[in-house]
């Protein structure tokens, strides 16, 4: 085996005090990002700029496909329910089929 010398890591700064704060926002520009509020997202859903709309048929297409995926989600929600209850049960199984085992050696020996 190697021995690596351990690094040594450089304490971390103190952080900083209310006033030092207040004084670096006072000291900010209006035009600092964190003052600068981002545009609003339009607010109709509908296709982004410069896309074509989907037709009919494609929006069907998708609204189905969305609606299976929900459907499969929930199933597998189910699914995972239902496992973590059965291994519950094998785990009460087996906890109980040990202890039976732990009596039967008891009553041999």
């Amino acid at each position: 085996m190697s021995s690596k010398a351990k690094r040594v890591l450089p304490t971390r700064p103190e952080p900083p005090s209310v006033e030092q704060i207040l004084a670096d926002v006072q000291g900010a520009p209006p035009t600092d990002p964190v003052f600068v509020l981002p545009p609003e997202p339009p607010q109709d859903h509908g296709p982004a700029p410069g896309c074509p709309e989907p037709a009919a048929g494609e929006r069907e297409r998708l609204y189905q496909q969305v609606r299976s995926y929900v459907g499969m989600n929930q199933r597998l929600q189910e699914a995972r329910e239902q496992l973590r209850e059965r291994r519950r049960e094998l785990e009460r199984v087996g906890e109980a089929l040990d202890r039976r085992i732990a009596e039967m050696k008891q009553k041999v020996f």
